[in-house]
């Protein structure tokens, strides 16, 4: 029997199956998206909860569960290839959206955002991994800036479009339809067509042959404290991800209070991830050019100034500004941050390190959905931003301090000092 050919590295190589694995992550950014806009109105408006803390234990719930998950589909991905732990990340998507729909108390929603949370740690991670595998050392900034602007343009449009259907439907069950088709052509998508891309790891591997046999333990102390660089990246994206889980909780809450309509409400919502995702495709280029380190400076302290404005608006015009200059920073830095952890991480275990900084980064949903619950509940919701926007621009500064640029680095196997 004729050996199979030895896969190709490249986005030209692979072209078919990268853009397959853009759409893939579109439909699991809109996940997403159908909540960004209807969940904090619906605790309010369906279920009377009104205490920001109980409220937002929804966000809690996904980022916890996501977090979690990110790590273990990393592990997963490098043990049993990458392709069954997408297709059962979408099995788990499967059930969320009749869950929103039909939910008799909020605990109901909560499980739902449990689900919600396992899913989309398997398929946003899978589709992280699987790119990056596809394209090889030289263009992983241009393939993350695609990747996430997908998942959070396709976010941005669920979010516009939940809002809209809302205004027209009511909150429930209408909204939820969307997410119900996102789960079924997710999953159909993720069964018949992505292929497996084990093979092209093996092939990068190949130039790295010293990098072998770390174990999880290892690759875990790598990325959270050992390598002084990955270390700043995961902080940083927590600092990131804390923004957001702040933002998805309050930022509803906060634009209904001047505007009379969801449609609205749904529009300003969608404003900093549309901005973030069509941003990405330009910053996750101008990645594999300038950097990584700049932009994720850049970016952080841009998200800063962003959230001060909307701390400081009282109009949908101000709000809207305030939004676009958070996704504008949030594009600056997302792709780099990713790109990053791919830079330093040897191929055999990559899927690990990018499963820690995933850990990492997406408890800081949990993290900024707890402080802002409480900040909003014991001073305002201006206070609870503005606290955000202060540990976001010191996490620039740490990058800043700490961090090396890491493009074009050789992926370090062994530990170095902190």
């Amino acid at each position: 029997m004729r050996p199979l050919p030895t896969p190709r590295l490249g986005l030209r190589e692979n072209l078919p199956q990268f853009l397959l694995l853009v759409a893939v992550n579109a439909l699991v950014g809109g996940m997403v998206g159908q909540e960004r806009t209807v969940l904090p109105l619906l605790a309010e408006r369906e279920f009377g909860v009104t205490d920001h803390s109980v409220m937002f234990t929804f966000i809690v719930a996904f980022g916890v569960s996501k977090a979690i998950t990110n790590y273990l589909a990393g592990a997963l991905a490098d043990r049993f290839g990458r392709k069954p732990v997408l297709v059962g990340g979408w099995v788990l998507a499967l059930p969320v959206p009749l869950l929103l729909m039909w939910a008799p108390t909020w605990g109901w929603v909560v499980a739902a955002n449990v689900l919600l949370g396992a899913s989309q740690g398997l398929t946003w991670s899978l589709t992280v991994i699987m790119k990056i595998d596809l394209v090889g050392p030289h263009r992983r900034g241009t393939a993350m800036g695609f990747n996430e602007a997908a998942g959070y343009g396709a976010l941005a449009l669920a979010a516009w479009a939940t809002g809209a259907i809302a205004e027209s439907a009511g909150l429930r069950p209408a909204p939820f339809l969307l997410g119900l088709a996102l789960a079924g052509v997710g999953t159909g998508l993720s069964l018949a067509l992505v292929r497996e891309t084990s093979g092209h790891v093996a092939a990068e591997s190949a130039d790295h042959p010293s990098g072998a046999g770390l174990g999880h333990a290892r690759v875990f102390a790598l990325v959270t404290w050992r390598d002084r660089s990955l270390a700043a990246v995961s902080r940083a994206g927590l600092a990131n991800n804390l923004n957001e889980g702040m933002a998805w909780g309050l930022f509803p809450i906060l634009f209904a209070t001047g505007v009379r309509d969801l449609g609205t409400v749904g529009v300003l919502v969608a404003v900093a991830p549309a901005v973030w995702a069509v941003g990405q495709l330009v910053t996750g280029a101008l990645s594999d050019r300038v950097g990584r380190k700049r932009l994720i400076v850049a970016g952080q302290l841009t998200q800063a100034v962003g959230l001060v404005v909307v701390a400081g608006g009282d109009s949908g015009a101000v709000w809207a500004a305030g939004s676009a200059i958070l996704g504008a920073g949030t594009a600056l830095a997302y792709p780099a941050l990713l790109a990053a952890v791919g830079d330093l991480a040897h191929p055999v275990w990559r899927g690990g390190a990018v499963g820690v900084y995933r850990l990492w980064r997406d408890l800081g949903f949990a993290a900024g959905a707890l402080l802002a619950g409480v900040l909003a509940d014991r001073f305002s919701i201006a206070a609870a931003v503005l606290t955000v926007a202060a540990l976001t621009a010191a996490s620039g500064l740490d990058v800043a301090s700490r961090m090396r640029e890491t493009l074009a680095a050789e992926p370090r196997p062994q530990p170095v000092s902190s």
